[in-house]
């Protein structure tokens, strides 16, 4: 339910309509979903074994610090907070407004109350603050305090909203198919008659929208400490997880090229609810349009969940802020770590767009998910003897198929999406000589 609850979120419901800008192809669209889906499903793969072997709290950061050192589990934390885990955060928050927009216009995204001009050296930026920016906020510090107050607590929303969402694109798929109007689609590869290379760079930027629409799927890592039977429950969260979130979005699209016209849907955020005003008329897209609403708030909270545990484990390890590493007296939550997180990522939330703080976010977590995964050999090697209740299948292949993969995709993003790429990385890092500032301080 966590593993489920996590990833799926805002992803599957927003980025189909930014994905067919990239690649005008229905047939391009559903195997960018299926590729995306194997490719995370081979990071699986391959975290299980970490994850059972090293099953504490922090997930990665564990990893990278044992395979690599504490410079690489601190970057990877130092990342998190600053870049990936709290620009996802933003990111949930600023989609959930983008759905939250079409019950209350008043309060969406397109409602600016404040723009300006930003001058850096001879660049110039353009800044806007919207009412929908502001309900992201809110939410965040909503559900923030949530987690806050209690594991129970959060652990209760989380499995509540995930039935929801879960029953929410099961009902979408079939009577989507029960509805469909019979219109022709055309699964050509390229109709739109693009150059080859012009099909390879966008499928790798669809590549990047898919990996934020299955962002989380390593998450459940981070609470291992706290997982009953982790040699056993871990592995088939991250296995079965994996499989059953790539079914459902695959056949989601589906249904989305069905309903849709790909120069329809091309740049359509809410795409979601485009589908399901043609197939059931507005009344049922409403309806589908708050199922989506509650989806988002499922992965917000879930984001919220884990994150903290990683910054928990740094401030224990003396890398982080000593605070971050206690246990708050009543709730028995790493309480500190939670609020710290939130007023992050509320900043986060105030400076950009949907689309580009999930850019933003994914190029940094792509590259710690490729270096994570890396450690698989390292840790064979360091450690032989560690107990390792279940090895990656297909290894060493399939660990080394998904590294490849994200390697050419981070350089393809870098090439097309350079200064929220480059962003990521400096902010990244930045974090080596607050690494070594930290480490003499703790001498």
């Amino acid at each position: 339910m966590m593993m489920m609850g996590i990833v799926i979120g805002s992803g599957i419901f927003l980025t189909t309509g930014i994905m067919a800008q990239a690649i005008p192809s229905a047939f391009l669209i559903l195997m960018a979903w299926l590729v995306g889906g194997l490719l995370i499903l081979a990071g699986a793969l391959t975290y299980a074994e970490l994850g059972v072997s090293l099953p504490e709290a922090g997930g990665q950061y564990v990893y990278l610090r044992e395979a690599y050192g504490h410079l690489y589990g601190f970057l990877f934390g130092w990342k998190m907070f600053l870049v990936n885990m709290t620009g996802s955060i933003a990111a949930l928050g600023v989609g959930f407004a983008e759905y939250f927009g079409k019950f209350f216009p008043y309060l969406s995204t397109k409602e600016v109350i404040f723009s300006t001009q930003i001058r850096f050296f001879k660049y110039s930026f353009s800044y806007s603050l919207s009412r929908g920016q502001i309900v992201a906020v809110a939410v965040i510090v909503f559900l923030s305090a949530v987690n806050y107050v209690g594991v129970g607590l959060g652990k209760n929303v989380q499995n509540v909203l995930t039935v929801i969402k879960i029953g929410t694109i099961l009902a979408f798929i079939i009577f989507g198919f029960i509805f469909f109007k019979g219109t022709s689609v055309d699964f050509s590869v390229n109709p739109s008659g693009l150059s080859f290379a012009s099909l390879i760079t966008g499928f790798g930027l669809s590549l990047v929208a898919v990996f934020w629409a299955f962002d989380g799927w390593n998450n459940i890592n981070y609470v291992a400490g706290e997982i009953k039977d982790p040699k056993r429950n871990l592995k088939y969260a991250l296995i079965l997880g994996t499989a059953g979130i790539t079914v459902l979005y695959v056949f989601t699209n589906v249904i989305y090229v069905l309903a849709l016209p790909i120069e329809k849907m091309s740049g359509v955020v809410t795409v979601a609810e485009e589908a399901s005003a043609f197939l059931f008329g507005t009344t049922a897209a409403g309806l589908i349009s708050a199922m989506i609403l509650i989806s988002i708030l499922g992965a917000l909270n879930g984001a919220i969940f884990v994150g903290p545990r990683v910054y928990y484990a740094m401030a224990n390890d003396g890398l982080f802020f000593k605070k971050v590493g206690t246990v708050h007296p009543r709730f028995k939550t790493p309480g500190f770590a939670v609020l710290l997180q939130a007023i992050w990522s509320c900043i986060l939330a105030l400076t950009g767009t949907f689309e580009q703080l999930f850019t933003f976010a994914m190029f940094a977590g792509i590259l710690f998910w490729a270096l994570a995964a890396a450690s698989i050999f390292t840790l064979r090697k360091k450690y032989p003897d560690l107990p390792r209740p279940y090895k990656a299948w297909g290894y060493p292949v399939v660990p080394w198929i998904f590294i490849i993969a994200l390697a050419g995709i981070l350089l393809n993003t870098l090439i097309k999406r350079p200064f929220e790429s480059i962003a990521g990385v400096v902010l990244m890092v930045i974090g080596i000589p607050v690494y070594y500032i930290w480490k003499k301080r703790g001498e």
